[in-house]
């Protein structure tokens, strides 16, 4: 069946390439790959292509990066070729995956079916540009993937598929991003497959429960001592591995970067607290150092660094990090 419906491909992270290497695996027919230009990477900043670049090369399938899509735009050169590629690729589908670029009418309208997104979230919480981080962030318990129809709003289209996934403690955006990316790349399988029998049908999103996902940035990174820790440690996961968490050590001069931390249990609080006694302790105060973690006085409660990296150094356990911090 996947042979016969044309899936033109709009995507450029690693998210995108997973399910890309799915629609191609069940046998449908991809005639062109819509990705974002190379951009420069690695310590030389050579020009790089995106994963979704690289998986279409790989695969033989024909590629168009324009700027832009707006055909009365400054790019307007780059769209109007993308639109003689779409044209001529006949698509019977688009599916779009953190592509990086908005579609016009234009777009949304070509395919028979019109242009599918996979978003990273239960929709409608969590539109927008951050999803996978805001829900951690945020200390949801579960999120998932919504299949939407696209529209010209912001994750605003009719929803044809859900896939719940549970946030379990410990999560990083990271290891979630993975989780996520291979549901997926499963559940555009599903939906295709669905569209093509007929056996979709789109579910206007509710009004209740929107919320935006707002971009991530770099501002975010230095840890509020005066917030709760669990709050904290809910963002040092939300941030790993960017933009980053980062924290200012005495005897240091520059921030570090936290990868991984907790909230301490009451009991190991009361504890950390104990050894603070007869001082007045303030958020943001070292309360102790030991090869167990480094912890550090919150607006509720202690929070505990267990693996920090200084800036051109490499992530270290904390117990290792200590033996050269001179305090």
């Amino acid at each position: 069946m996947g042979s016969a419906m044309r899936v033109v491909f709009a995507g450029t992270p690693v998210f995108a390439e997973r399910a890309l290497t799915a629609i191609l695996q069940a046998g449908y027919t991809v005639p062109l790959v819509l990705t974002q230009p190379d951009r420069p990477a690695g310590r030389g900043l050579k020009l790089t292509p995106s994963p979704v670049k690289q998986a279409a090369l790989d695969a033989g399938i024909p590629v168009a990066q324009p700027r832009s899509l707006k055909l009365d735009g400054k790019y307007s050169e780059d769209a109007q070729a993308a639109r003689d590629a779409l044209h001529a690729a006949a698509p019977d589908v688009m599916v779009v995956a953190a592509y990086g670029l908005i579609l016009p009418q234009w777009v949304l309208a070509l395919p028979r079916y019109g242009c599918l997104n996979i978003h990273a979230s239960l929709l409608p919480r969590w539109r927008g540009a951050a999803p996978i981080q805001r829900a951690i962030e945020a200390g949801d318990a579960a999120t998932g993937i919504t299949i939407m129809q696209m529209d010209e709003g912001l994750d605003t289209g009719a929803m044809l598929l859900r896939v719940s996934v549970p946030i379990h403690p410990g999560h990083t955006a990271s290891t979630l991003h993975d989780t996520l990316a291979s549901a997926g790349a499963s559940a555009i399988i599903d939906a295709l497959e669905g569209i093509a029998a007929g056996a979709l049908v789109a579910q206007p999103q509710p009004e209740a429960g929107v919320t935006y996902a707002q971009k991530l940035d770099k501002r975010e990174s230095p840890l509020d001592f005066t917030q709760a820790a669990q709050v904290l440690a809910r963002r040092v996961d939300a941030f790993n591995p960017v933009p980053g968490a980062t924290v200012t050590l005495p005897g240091l001069d520059d921030v570090v970067k936290v990868w991984r931390a907790v909230a301490l249990p009451e009991a190991t609080q009361n504890a950390a607290m104990a050894l603070a006694a007869g001082s007045e302790v303030r958020p943001g105060d070292l309360l102790g150092v030991t090869e167990h973690g480094i912890d550090i006085m919150t607006g509720d409660g202690v929070l505990r660094l267990l693996e920090v990296q200084r800036p051109g150094g490499r992530r270290q356990p904390v117990d290792v990090f200590v033996r050269s911090w001179k305090r």
